[in-house]
């Protein structure tokens, strides 16, 4: 009878052990979890970082548009001055889109602490629901009878120790199930917390957008005001095609240079096969160079962003419109629309913020009024690579992309080759 007692309590003990062992698992998959939550938190953090050096600027800004000097600008120097402003305003919505994005995924993964923590909280309660109705079934005189059928004082030491294993063994599952209701506690009120800056950040992002709207629309009453005077807009027309016409220049010179280095390199890599040769030496110096000759396209364009085409190539107004305008909102994705290497990366009163990729065999396209260029110029872009994004810079009333195609130093319409 005893022997039977004893393996019952072996047993019991034995399964403590496993438990204890399951628990060290289920802490390793949490404490994992916890981790990949730290890493999520210290990109909302950098991200936050990025927000804030976002708003000192814009504040710098603010104060120059609020002094005198602001008024004694010429209308265009004025628009660039918004033009920051509005840049900044569109980086600053940018970097709260992506906080979002990342504190929708850290909720994620507290949830699913959540759930471990309550799955381990049940699994340690119906452990401790089941220790307790076998107490309760063989009560405590199993203990005293251990002790009191011991045959000698060691032996009775013996189970005097035997029976406070049990007992301790009882107590540890009382407290992991006392700790697992504290980390179901704790889990829940964390998520709550990450819940509540997450609605921060969407109200944040919708203050944003407001104020967005509020400064690309006192943008527009400039352009209006400089076009509803018939004097100023014929200026204002002038400096804008004498701006395109530069432009047009500095991409005509771009890829006239392109072109000689690349020349250049051919006629020095037939040098290097006649040297080769002649000598009867390998030819291995050749596949190294040409890996540094310009990116060339596959002469197909791809659409660099979606949206509505709202003014196409062609005369308006008087004058001549070089490209199409595809209307998007502002933060809007704008890719490369085939592979080269980007000339010129830089902001003009006309163009706003515009990127200009060579594609190679005469073809170079232009990207304006972006509100943010993600590539600088001597960089190589694959096609479909994120250039930057939609903007309403420059001579430009609302958000959207004006797109141009130059082949062989002329303009043509994107539409034929898209």
């Amino acid at each position: 009878m005893l022997i039977k007692r004893f393996q019952k309590t072996g047993a019991a003990v034995l399964a403590v052990i496993m438990m204890l062992s399951l628990v060290v698992i289920i802490f390793t998959v949490i404490d994992d979890t916890t981790a990949s939550a730290r890493v999520t938190q210290s990109q909302i953090d950098r991200l936050r970082g990025q927000k804030r050096e976002y708003e000192r600027q814009k504040r710098e800004v603010q104060t120059k548009i609020n002094t005198i000097e602001f008024e004694r600008m010429e209308e265009i120097t004025k628009k660039e001055v918004l033009d920051q402003r509005i840049m900044l305003t569109g980086l600053e919505i940018e970097s709260t889109t992506k906080i979002i994005e990342e504190f929708s995924s850290l909720i994620r993964a507290k949830e699913y602490e959540v759930v471990l923590a309550q799955n381990r909280e049940e699994e340690q309660l119906q452990r401790y629901r089941n220790r307790v109705r076998e107490m309760e079934e063989n009560g405590i005189v199993t203990y005293l009878e251990i002790i009191f059928e011991s045959t000698s004082f060691s032996d009775l030491l013996a189970r005097v120790d035997f029976v406070g294993d049990i007992m301790r063994a009882d107590e540890r599952i009382y407290n992991m199930l006392q700790d697992a209701r504290s980390e179901t506690i704790a889990a829940k009120e964390d998520l709550e917390i990450t819940k509540a800056e997450l609605d921060e950040e969407k109200i944040a992002l919708e203050l944003m957008e407001a104020e967005l709207s509020e400064q690309i629309e006192e943008a527009q009453d400039l352009i209006k005001k400089l076009e509803s005077d018939i004097e100023t807009e014929k200026e204002l027309h002038a400096k804008i095609a004498a701006e395109e016409e530069r432009v047009q220049r500095q991409i005509n010179a771009a890829v006239a240079e392109m072109q000689r280095q690349q020349e250049l390199e051919r006629q020095r890599l037939a040098r290097m096969r006649n040297s080769s040769g002649n000598s009867g030496g390998g030819s291995g110096g050749a596949g190294s160079s040409s890996a540094s000759m310009s990116v060339t396209g596959s002469g197909q364009l791809m659409w660099p962003v979606g949206g509505r085409v709202s003014s196409g190539f062609g005369m308006r107004n008087g004058r001549m419109h070089q490209g199409i305008d595809v209307l998007a909102p502002t933060g809007t994705s704008i890719v490369a629309a085939d592979s080269g290497t980007v000339t010129v990366s830089a902001y003009s009163p006309s163009y706003g913020n515009y990127v200009v990729i060579n594609h190679g065999n005469g073809i170079t396209t232009l990207y304006a009024h972006m509100n943010s260029r993600s590539v600088s110029a001597g960089s190589s872009v694959s096609k479909g690579q994120l250039i930057g994004t939609v903007g309403s810079t420059g001579m430009s009333t609302a958000p959207h992309l004006h797109f141009e195609v130059s082949v062989n130093g002329s303009r043509v319409n994107p539409l034929t080759k898209l």
